[in-house]
């Protein structure tokens, strides 16, 4: 397998650096219930607005009802890899409480994704976020109240060889090159003039 380590102006973290979003997955690579729970945890510990905490997350284990269901919501070119992945799990946002609005609750939500992302790659796991997932049939499938707003799937597992995919294109973009818009265009000490 390639190595896809983030090409960086200075020195990252490694788990930062190391984290990227393959969709060749290990069929057989179980995600155990300790990883799961050390990247739920490292959800749960997140910042959010005035600790609103409104990430919350269905998760399945390959083979349960749960995992079934979330990959049943995923589109047909998702379910074509994520049906690999040892867990899959819904990311969803509670955007109201007995307070009224939850201010940035799109943004708590992923805050603690992110933790949950670099946890997995702590934990020697990969994990890729998705949109592509029917909101209505998830909402649906696990009765989920009308302040509860699924957001995003994430497949975690044990990454395989590209050619796991099958399909040429799919491994010819699995091996691509990691790519980022450079810094001076990141950065801006204006809009339009580069902090770096």
């Amino acid at each position: 397998m390639s190595d896809k380590q983030a090409l960086t102006s200075v020195r990252i973290h490694d788990l930062i650096a190391s984290r990227w979003s393959p969709r060749a997955l290990d069929s057989e690579a179980e995600v155990s219930a300790e990883q799961l729970r050390a990247l739920l945890e490292a959800a749960r510990w997140a910042p959010s607005f005035g600790n609103t905490q409104p990430a919350r997350y269905v998760v399945g284990l390959r083979g349960d009802d749960t995992y079934k269901r979330i990959l049943d919501s995923l589109t047909e070119g998702n379910q074509l890899w994520a049906h690999r992945a040892g867990a899959l799990l819904l990311g969803c946002a509670v955007t109201s409480n007995e307070k009224g609005t939850v201010p940035y609750a799109e943004y708590g939500l992923g805050l603690a994704s992110e933790n949950l992302v670099l946890q997995a790659v702590a934990e020697g796991l990969v994990a890729r976020q998705m949109a592509g997932f029917d909101r209505q049939a998830a909402r649906q499938a696990f009765d989920l109240p009308d302040a509860v707003e699924p957001l995003v799937a994430i497949a975690v597992g044990v990454r395989a060889t590209p050619e796991t995919l099958g399909r040429a294109g799919d491994v010819e973009r699995e091996n691509a090159t990691r790519v980022r818009v450079p810094l001076s265009e990141f950065a801006l000490r204006g809009w339009g003039n580069p902090a770096f």
